[in-house]
């Protein structure tokens, strides 16, 4: 095969050939090669479907066999238990070539299996940085002798975690494990396109162990090929849910599609459309039973003229076989996040990479024509881990006392070493000890009553998860579990409102016959006609440059993919509608009485760091629009600092902060005040040329 002589071992070489039937590795698989051996930290750079998992694995197994490694040597980890199910399959068979093996251990996995892979543990293993650290604080776990041996460990979909609390979560798990191991692990983080992989590789490799011999970083990015075909991209404007459907059932019969939507009510009533109108159709978003998920995608990853509806559950690696089309409903928020989607398809040869775009309003089809301006132009979204994590600076402070029973009030730091999650951990650790989450016992700290109450429940479990998941109603039909559905989409009062609308769930209708409030569990039987859902869903904040490229769009830009004669028609009257709202070089402002609109087509984090600086005036932010209420008069933007300003945040707010009860209050508002401030964007605001410019009272 091409890649012979490249660095892996022969066994590999031969599966891949022979087991595997490919003629060659692709670009990047071959290019990861001596990166990954090289035993230096790397960052895997490829389109979804790219063959980032196999870039990391066979050249780690090649190492495996060369290094003698024996017990747990990888572990592999990812976002998603649905994802590391999918893995699990592909990544034993890799492993049996060598006659190595691979354990799953999430949240779903048993306790008989749990002691049998205690007992003997596998070469690698697949798992959450949730269930590793669950390892790490449990007592039936040998840290030294179940860790001692690992020696690199795979972390997939990278963005995901960097972008999130998740992250910050995973990298101090990960520093106190290598100070079980006694060294430093090499850290190869797998991820589709970002704007910043460098800077998302260094933060990977903070808090590792050897600080003064930091590995090298290496980033490998698939190289583009001259020769692949253009996507075919396309923006139609469809004015509703319906009529989405309509065009999904028309458009390419006979081909698997995938279809892609923003929130999971969407996907139920597209999927209830689809289903009317005799498409065969299938649902994945997370408030779906795992059984049903799984019973969904393998159903299309084997069928034919077939549609699969789905969330950003489906973008990332899981593997649903190959696709003919995606279809995107509305607009993605992000470009990163629409170049995952379009990864999706194009995968055999002859093909290429496409999505259909169906705007079902106004202002969904302007955001899809912004995003793609934005494509156009190359751009993709820098990932940035969330500042000042002093919550889970919190967390991880009490998860070492429960991991090591107690630790040194003077040596604490060196569990985590140079990790910028701690930069705050004197004045937590502080607190912590005042009020009782911490006892200082001669020099030694360990879980105190505060923490036994705030976090003690099922054994500290809430403590080891760094996300709180929705509170929501088990859904079941006879003894089959359907879903989850959101308290607020049922009646509590009086059980004749049962009788209402049915809801909808994996995209039929179905009848509420008794809602358990004790059990949290809703008993439902099938109905023909359409049903409702409501879960519930907080404003989309979108960025600074999603929200000028759709003032672009209003200016006159027009993305460079095809139109329907539909889309044309929205386009215009679109600009014809908002064509006060915009200006290419200042700031609308229509005054009404005392109150002041801003159309700053900003973000919604730049609108409110920019009243914040304004002196916190009352009203509303959107992400094109400020309402600035009761203002007699508006200074000169280019008048107002920014220098440490903080959007106002609602003390109710704090509860949405996992491990608040861990802090402070004012410190717990001005972490989340720090998350929401967008001075960048508020700048780009200010830095409009003649200030408030066109002024419309």
């Amino acid at each position: 095969m091409a890649s012979e002589g490249a660095g892996l071992d022969g066994a590999i070489e031969y599966h891949i050939v022979n087991s595997l039937g490919w003629g060659s590795l692709r670009p990047l698989q071959a290019a990861a090669i001596p990166a990954v051996r090289s035993g230096d930290d790397c960052i895997l750079i490829a389109p979804t479907a790219g063959g980032k998992t196999e870039a990391a694995v066979f050249p780690l197994l090649s190492s495996m066999v060369s290094g003698e490694w024996r017990g747990l040597s990888v572990l592999y980890v990812t976002p998603l238990r649905a994802l590391l199910n999918n893995l699990y399959p592909r990544i034993t068979a890799y492993g049996e070539w060598l006659g190595r093996t691979v354990g799953l251990w999430h949240g779903d996995v048993g306790d008989t299996e749990r002691k049998r892979l205690l007992a003997e543990p596998p070469d690698i293993l697949l798992t959450t940085p949730e269930s590793l650290e669950a390892m790490l604080v449990s007592r039936r776990v040998d840290h030294g002798r179940f860790f001692s041996g690992v020696q690199a460990i795979v972390v997939d979909e990278l963005h995901s975690f960097a972008g999130s609390d998740r992250g910050w979560h995973l990298l101090g798990v990960l520093a106190r494990l290598e100070r079980i191991a006694g060294r430093s692990i090499q850290r190869i983080g797998l991820s589709a396109t970002v704007g910043n992989p460098q800077e998302i590789g260094r933060w990977l490799q903070e808090g590792e162990f050897e600080v003064t011999s930091q590995r090298e970083l290496r980033v490998v990015t698939e190289p583009g090929s001259a020769t692949a075909p253009e996507p075919e991209v396309m923006l139609d404007f469809v004015g509703s849910v319906a009529n989405a459907a309509k065009v999904i059932a028309k458009l390419h019969r006979g081909e698997k599609r995938l279809v892609f939507c923003e929130s999971r009510r969407v996907s139920e009533q597209i999927a209830f459309e689809l289903r009317e109108l005799g498409v065969e159709t299938f649902v994945s978003h997370s408030s779906l039973s795992a059984d049903e998920r799984r019973r969904s995608e393998q159903a299309f990853a084997e069928a034919q003229n077939t549609v699969i509806v789905a969330t950003s559950t489906l973008e990332l690696g899981i593997d649903i076989g190959d696709l003919d089309r995606v279809i995107q409903i509305d607009a993605p928020r992000t470009v990163a996040s629409f170049l995952q989607r379009l990864g999706r398809t194009g995968r055999r040869p002859g093909t290429r990479r496409n999505t259909l775009f169906l705007a079902t309003s106004s202002d969904a089809f302007l955001e899809a024509a912004g995003l793609l301006l934005l494509w156009r132009r190359g751009f993709v979204e820098p990932i940035t881990p969330p500042p000042h994590p002093r919550h889970l600076t919190a967390q991880q402070l009490l998860a070492l006392a429960l991991q090591e029973g107690a630790y040194g009030a003077s040596t604490w730091r060196d569990w985590w070493g140079n990790l910028a999650l701690m930069d705050d951990a004197d004045e937590v650790l502080a607190y912590l000890i005042a009020e009782g989450f911490l006892v200082d016992d001669s020099g030694l700290l360990m879980i105190g009553p505060a923490a036994e109450k705030a976090f003690g429940r099922r054994h500290f479990m809430d403590l080891l998860s760094s996300f709180d998941a929705e509170k929501e109603l088990r859904v079941v039909a006879g003894t089959k579990e359907i879903g989850f559905i959101s308290p607020l989409a049922l009646p509590r009062d009086g059980s004749e409102k049962l009788n209402s609308k049915p809801i909808l769930m994996n995209g039929r209708a179905w009848h509420v016959e008794h809602i358990n409030w004790e059990r949290f569990e809703v008993i439902v039987s099938p109905v023909a006609h359409k049903g409702d859902v409501r879960w519930h869903s907080d404003a989309i904040a979108l960025s600074f440059e999603m929200m000028r490229a759709q003032r672009d769009v209003l200016l006159g830009e027009t993305p460079d993919v095809p139109l329907s004669r539909r889309a044309f028609e929205r386009l215009s009257l679109v600009r014809e509608t908002r064509a006060d709202q915009v200006s290419a070089d200042k700031l609308v402002v229509e005054r009404s009485g005392y109150d002041h609109n801003l159309w700053t087509w900003a973000g919604l984090k730049a609108n409110e760091t920019l009243r914040a600086a304004l002196g916190g005036a009352e009203g509303q932010s959107y992400n094109d629009i400020m309402v600035l209420r009761g203002v007699r008069a508006l200074d000169r933007p280019t008048d107002i600092e920014l220098d440490d300003v903080l959007p106002r945040v609602p003390v109710e707010m704090v509860e949405s902060l996992k491990f608040s009860a861990a802090l402070p209050e004012q410190v717990a508002i001005k972490t989340l005040a720090e998350r929401f401030a967008d001075r960048r964007g508020a700048e780009g605001v200010l830095a409009e040329n003649g200030g408030l410019g066109k002024d419309r009272s």
